[in-house]
């Protein structure tokens, strides 16, 4: 059988992924290598946080990736075959910054394969046991069943419509996606991002890493986290800062890395940046978390001890079922809120809400 792999280092920890045929790789085109080369030296596109209530601006991002629309036109100029290498090429130029020399030790592989084994083809709940995960708001849905040293994930992207199978042990050592038969490329990688993130969760957490559900701008070489429940506007803030601070730029826009290194929390970059396609392979000492909420007025204010700590645990990425994992992120929970400034920001989605923010975390005006 077939195989292709690749190997991404993200926050230091080295990740593989291996393709099994009829799956590949898709090609970067001439454009979309010069600009990974350049996001792989740490460099910026320019690329502006998207909004939740703007989505009109995914588009020129897009653009900006060098990413081309597929139209009518061009899929009926394909020959059969064509068609095929289509469907079953996954977009990986988001991780592509990230790649590495496929050598050496990873921290884990996770594998593409298929067809749906036949005990998985009744879907993740049979494999029995507990189930641990139920995220079914609003599509994609997601459940999760463990069994004994297996957990099985199955995502459905609409209602009653399953795209496949995600099967890990719970070392995290390795993980199989299982794409159902006839679901195409867009909706495989989606799902293959979902559970690349789970198995860096649990791989990573004995290494004092944490993935943090927020916002991240970079000023005078240290990293400002945003952060807050759904909708609080953690793009419109670092949008906001991008506008009206001079020298910033955007690290990452959903689910950067913040990791100890030698004693430093240390933020990184990575390929999950949510709506912005900001994939920078790049990292900088923290100067600050900072929670936000909405306000009538704008005023900052510094948070210690539980109060510091119960504003970053709500924003960690992280498997709160598995008492496992939380055994090893909460000793690194508590050494960020305790030696990272944190604090609170009430604020309104104007240009004077960064002169708050940036006057409290700098003790200068802007």
């Amino acid at each position: 059988m077939r195989t292709e792999s690749r190997t991404y280092c993200i926050a230091g920890h080295r990740v593989r992924v291996v393709l099994e045929d009829p799956w590949t790789f898709k090609v970067l085109t001439p454009e979309q290598e010069e600009i990974v080369s350049l996001l792989r030296e740490g460099g910026d596109l320019g690329v502006l946080p998207v909004p939740a209530d703007k989505p009109e601006q995914l588009s020129s991002n897009a653009q900006l990736m060098g990413k081309q629309r597929m139209t009518r036109d061009l899929w009926e100029s394909w020959s059969d075959a064509e068609r095929d290498a289509f469907r079953h090429a996954l977009d990986f130029v988001q991780f592509a910054p990230f790649e590495t020399e496929d050598t050496g030790e990873a921290l884990f592989t996770l594998e593409v394969k298929g067809p749906v084994p036949e005990e998985f083809r009744a879907g993740a709940a049979a494999l029995g046991g507990e189930r641990v995960v139920s995220v079914d708001a609003t599509p994609p849905f997601l459940y999760g069943y463990r069994n004994g040293d297996r957990i099985a994930y199955e995502f459905f992207p609409e209602e009653n419509v399953s795209a496949g199978v995600f099967v890990m042990g719970t070392d995290a050592k390795a993980g199989v996606y299982y794409p159902r038969e006839g679901i195409g490329s867009r909706t495989t990688m989606m799902q293959l991002n979902t559970s690349l993130m789970i198995l860096f969760t649990f791989a990573t957490a004995p290494f004092h890493t944490i993935l943090l559900h927020s916002s991240v701008i970079r000023y005078e070489g240290k990293g400002q986290l945003f952060f807050g429940v759904s909708g609080t506007g953690k793009s419109t803030h670092s949008r906001l800062w991008l506008e009206n601070v001079p020298g910033c730029d955007l690290m990452n826009d959903d689910n950067p890395v913040i990791r100890f290194v030698d004693g430093e929390a240390r933020v990184f970059g990575t390929p999950w940046s949510g709506k912005t396609l900001c994939y920078r392979n790049v990292s900088a000492p923290i100067r600050a978390l900072v929670r936000l909420e909405q306000a009538p007025e704008n005023r900052i204010e510094r948070l210690a001890g539980l109060h510091a700590y119960a504003s970053v645990v709500a924003a960690v990425s992280t498997i709160r079922w598995s008492r496992e994992i939380m055994d090893f992120l909460v000793p690194t929970i508590e050494k960020a809120a305790m030696e990272i400034p944190c604090y609170r920001l009430s604020c309104r989605p104007d240009r004077e809400a960064v002169e708050v923010c940036f006057r409290g975390l700098m003790n200068k005006n802007l």
